[in-house]
């Protein structure tokens, strides 16, 4: 994206200073910015849909995914917000062009999504997809400090349908986006648990999964659950960065009948690494052994380009309900935990068990800490510690009781007893189901993560599947804590010294007239070969400043008016220059010289003409430019005193 910075106020500054030439007045002008247009064109008449705003590799980007009726070239237009005039985007706007195919049979119509890069910090932003006179209603969402705290959400299973009243699920599913997002307006990201529909290739499922408007204004980060792989309308309405689509990464290796892949993106201080868990046995794909190699490789590469590094798949290895016992999560209990240990992974979200659970520390698939206490609010990982923690329904459509523990052991895959509470499985540190809607948020700080369960709803509709429900609520109203704890990271032997640096401020460009501006006076034109006059001077000498850490291009330049006494007058283009730095600096070369129009019939002065720039890398600084003017006039020109208007304009990225 590009942007443009001025010395001034908001749009075009104007300064006006006395020079001259022969009794010449000289104004000066800087303008920066351009006009607002509305883009036109022929519509071709695609119907759009399912927009649903996505993550990008990084905070600079998000991707943008969405249906078309019809097979034709789309894109993504993106402005900042500001500079819309009337609802209608600048004819300027950025455009980011559309990938995609055919959709699916079930599906009908095609696929489109595009990467919108280059995004600015702490800007509001408008979007809309298509082509043009073919638009979508135009969406929001707004960027903040590419540095620092943030607060990010995770919700476990919407599963839209799994009630058998889709209405109802959507209502409970759109309530739970409408809270969260109120209660935490500046959110980053929404991570999805998985299951986000019922049935994989049910389009009235996915338009009622996508009906929130949020998911329109925080990129959603999407996450493969089980009811999802069965068919390609995940893939069709998500597009993930940095993703390996390879078929170890995919159920069974069923690349062209399901969907899969994982993939990873750093937002500020963390590495997300999204893993789908569907593909876990060896014998029939890549499995678990791919997912520990993928993790591996991506955490030695980029690990360290991040504070923290969190891991989310759908299906829960620590959970408490019915699913805790089933033998591919046991296989995975087995199988993930010592790497993620031995790789510092400092968090897990799961989803899948359609209840809450947050467990103790894990150290290589066994509790880190025998002494560390149920329902700690502080707890301190030490090396290899890991907290993982299961999201219960997001929307209300479907929960799991919590089952009993059993006598298979209390390490690795077993579920047995936690020795400290005893009608817990020995790995949670808390357990809980209310039949109560709820959402996960993760508070990232400099020096610990904050991770809280906070209810959505209560008994009331919109609760497809809320018998036997506990909760009250005035005891336990919309927005209440169901558990909260704060990990702090593990510091070992050394003594870790933390300094927040703030953002630099942005510098300025811009530029003043040196000294006293005022009248230049070319004196009396001289005759020169019987059939021309000549004059000469020089400008007063204009002070440049670059103090942006952008160290972006700058050019100042300059065109001249016609000279008029009264009624007279004579062509600017008469007017020629020579210009010169006369101090260095910013990076400031001079422009080329420009002879008098005079000679040869060119248009001299009367067109824009450089008198010095900087290209893009150039240091920062002060640079005084300079030129001498040359005046060859016909000598038919009548008698008089003459005078025109300089007008500079100042450019910069």
């Amino acid at each position: 994206m590009r942007s443009s910075n001025s010395p001034q106020a908001s749009g075009p500054a104007r300064r006006r200073v006395a020079v001259g030439a022969t009794a010449a007045l000289l104004g000066l002008t800087v303008a920066l910015g351009g006009t607002l247009a509305t883009p036109a064109g022929a519509a071709d008449g695609a119907t759009l849909s399912g927009i649903v705003l996505g993550v990008g590799s990084n905070e600079s980007q998000r991707t943008v995914t969405w249906y078309s009726s019809t097979d034709t070239a789309q894109k993504v237009q993106v402005v900042p917000t500001a500079q819309l005039v009337n609802g209608e985007f600048p004819a300027g706007a950025a455009t980011f062009d559309a990938l995609g195919a055919a959709n699916i049979a079930s599906s009908g119509g095609f696929n489109r999504h595009a990467t919108i890069t280059g995004l600015k910090e702490n800007t509001a932003y408008s979007y809309r997809v298509g082509t043009e006179g073919n638009w979508s209603s135009a969406y929001s969402f707004k960027t903040q400090d590419f540095e620092g705290d943030y607060d990010f959400l995770f919700y476990g299973d919407p599963q839209i349908g799994s009630s058998g009243d889709l209405a109802q699920d959507q209502a409970g599913w759109q309530d739970t986006v409408d809270v969260s997002l109120k209660a935490n307006p500046d959110a980053e990201l929404l991570v999805s648990g998985g299951d986000q529909v019922e049935s994989a290739n049910n389009e009235s499922q996915w338009n009622a999964f996508l009906a929130p408007d949020g998911l329109r204004q925080y990129p959603w980060a999407a996450t493969i659950g089980n009811h999802d792989v069965g068919g390609k309308a995940y893939e069709q309405h998500f597009a993930t960065p940095n993703t390996d689509n390879s078929a170890l990464y995919y159920k069974d290796g069923a690349t062209s009948t399901t969907s899969g892949g994982d993939y990873w993106y750093i937002y500020k201080d963390v590495l997300f690494i999204d893993l789908n868990s569907n593909s876990y046995d060896e014998a029939k794909g890549g499995g678990d052994a791919a997912h520990t190699a993928y993790v591996t490789d991506v955490i030695n590469k980029h690990g360290n380009e991040a504070k923290w590094k969190v891991l989310v798949y759908h299906h829960s290895i620590y959970s408490p309900a019915s699913h805790a016992k089933d033998s591919d999560n046991k296989k995975r209990r087995v199988d993930f935990p010592t790497t993620f240990s031995k790789l510092g992974v400092d968090l897990v979200l799961q989803g899948h068990d359609h209840s809450y659970s947050r467990s103790y520390l894990i150290k290589n698939g066994g509790k880190a800490n025998p002494a560390e206490q149920p329902g700690a609010a502080d707890v301190y990982p030490g090396p290899g510690g890991v907290l993982y923690v299961t999201g219960n329904s997001a929307s209300g459509s479907k929960y799991y009781d919590i089952t009993t523990p059993d006598s298979s052991g209390t390490t690795g895959a077993g579920n047995g007893a936690d020795p400290l509470n005893p009608k817990n499985y020995w790995y949670n540190s808390v357990q809980n189901q209310e039949h109560v809607r709820s959402y996960v948020k993760v508070q990232v700080r400099n020096d610990k993560l904050v991770v809280e369960n906070l209810r959505s709803g209560t008994c009331a509709a919109p609760n497809s599947d809320a018998a036997p429900c506990n909760n009250t609520p005035a005891g336990q109203p919309v927005g209440s804590v169901v558990d909260k704890v704060t990990v702090h990271p593990y510091h070992g032997d050394k003594q870790d010294l933390q300094v927040n640096v703030p953002n630099p401020a942005p510098g300025e460009f811009g530029w003043t007239i040196d000294g006293y501006n005022g009248l230049v006076d070319l004196g009396t034109a001289v005759e020169k070969n019987g059939d021309h006059f000549e004059a000469g001077g020089k400008i007063n000498p204009i002070l440049v400043s670059d103090t942006r850490r952008s160290l972006a291009p700058w050019s100042v330049s300059a065109n001249v008016s016609d000279f008029r006494d009264a009624d007279k007058t004579f062509s600017g283009s008469y007017l020629g220059w020579t210009p010169y730095v006369l101090d260095g600096g910013a990076g400031a070369t001079a422009g080329d010289p420009v002879a008098s129009g005079y000679d040869g019939n060119g248009a001299g002065l009367s067109v824009s003409r450089g008198i010095g720039s900087a290209v893009q890398g150039h240091a920062r600084g002060t640079a005084k430019l300079g030129a001498d003017l040359d005046l060859k006039i016909p000598d038919t020109v009548a008698k008089g005193g003459y005078r025109s208007t300089l007008t500079i304009t100042a450019l910069s990225s």
